[in-house]
């Protein structure tokens, strides 16, 4: 099944939202932690455009430059969208396994 380029987008931010649960982190280390986690390379214009609307819609922060680096923290508001996107996403995998299981 082809991927849209909005289906992408929305993916890319939504793995940006999980890096920067645990604690804020710069781009590259956001790029190194979805890969390790997901098993997913974010290209650098994928993880910027991400984390740029992320950034515009009040979901993460910079936080104070550390060197060239800027980190990047999830707001309050982006955990708490995180946590409704990630229910609705459990919800869903779990009637697409017992589906699947029939």
């Amino acid at each position: 099944m082809a991927r849209t380029a909005g289906r992408e987008a929305a993916d890319a931010q939504l793995l940006v939202l999980i890096s920067l649960a645990p604690e804020p982190k710069h781009g590259h280390a956001i790029m190194l932690d979805i890969a390790a986690f997901s098993g997913h390379r974010l290209g650098p214009g994928t993880l910027y455009g991400a984390i740029e609307r992320l950034e515009s819609a009040g979901l993460i922060a910079p936080e104070p430059r550390v060197g060239r680096r800027l980190p990047y923290r999830l707001t309050e508001t982006g955990r708490a969208f995180l946590a409704r996107r990630l229910a609705t996403i459990e919800a869903l995998s779990r009637v697409g396994m017992q589906r699947v299981a029939r």
